[in-house]
């Protein structure tokens, strides 16, 4: 597993898709995408993609996601879903000694829900953070794009 901290942003992508049966349709696909703003992600979006779409697209949303570290599984049997998890990290308040939760999202990469359960207790349970996983469901989302080596931020010095 590798675990990637960023400010990542969701983009909606839409444009004409040659279906398998031949016949184009009009689509919109979710990507996730690092960048530090808006502007720059709707640039770098637009980059990614026409790498892989031939003909007209438009970015039609934007928005900031709730997810600051992404899961990478690596593994040969992997697919490319990603699934949303949401933990509760525990803590005792000192002064009331009552139990507080704070919630934190994930976007974990894996083959299945169960694998995406496996990934996120992979990473976990190597920290000494007591937790609850409250919630995992499985997103809409295409692929994840990076930083790159080449690019203009050091894609290694948050990698594990």
């Amino acid at each position: 597993m590798r675990t990637r901290t960023a400010n990542w942003f969701e983009c909606k992508i839409r444009y004409e898709k040659v279906m398998e049966d031949g016949l184009q349709k009009k689509v919109t696909e979710l990507y996730t995408i690092d960048a530090l703003s808006y502007a720059e992600a709707e640039n770098r979006i637009i980059e990614e993609m026409s790498q892989y779409i031939s003909g007209e697209f438009e970015v039609t949303d934007i928005k900031k996601a709730a997810y600051k570290e992404v899961f990478f599984d690596e593994g040969d049997n992997c697919s490319d879903r990603y699934y949303r998890a949401k933990l509760q990290f525990i803590t005792l308040a000192e002064k009331t000694e009552k139990e507080k939760r704070t919630n934190v999202t994930y976007l974990v990469h894996a083959g299945s829900f169960d694998g995406a359960v496996r990934n996120l207790k992979t990473v976990m349970d190597g920290t000494m953070i007591d937790y609850v996983v409250a919630a995992v469901s499985e997103t809409q989302i295409i692929d994840v794009f990076e930083y790159g080596k080449g690019d203009n931020m050091d894609s290694d010095k948050n990698d594990e």
